[in-house]
């Protein structure tokens, strides 16, 4: 699987915060770095997120309920799971209302990541 480095976040976070408005900078630099380490957990050998589609909804719930950045948290998690998804070979077949819709149930506690999980799953396929 190929993964993103902490410094390709950071980039990302930039190009998002200049392209769309918002406050740059980090929150939190260990609610990040949890965020990014949480989706490659390993217990007794074995993946704890064991597909990409688990690792991408990982990383990305992780980066919108850790709140590592000043601004920008929800952009950013949808960024990267959208990536993890593309650069891993597997295709994303949702409406954008919908996707966001997702979003904000995940940020604002109405999902919770198995919630986040299913909405998904079914909609992430191989290219």
């Amino acid at each position: 699987m190929i993964y993103l480095t902490q410094n390709q976040v950071l980039k990302l976070h930039d190009k998002i915060i200049n392209e769309f408005g918002g406050i740059h900078g980090i929150r939190n630099e260990a609610a990040l770095q949890s965020a990014l380490a949480n989706p490659l957990q390993t217990f007794a050998g074995l993946d704890l997120y064991p597909s990409v589609i688990d690792k991408a909804v990982q990383l990305c719930f992780g980066i919108i309920k850790n709140h590592p950045f000043l601004d920008g948290n929800k952009r950013l998690g949808l960024h990267l799971m959208l990536i993890l998804i593309h650069i891993n070979g597997l295709k994303i077949d949702i409406a954008h209302d919908e996707l966001i819709d997702i979003i904000f149930k995940v940020a604002d506690g109405t999902f919770n990541r198995q919630d986040f999980l299913q909405a998904l799953k079914e909609k992430i396929k191989e290219s």
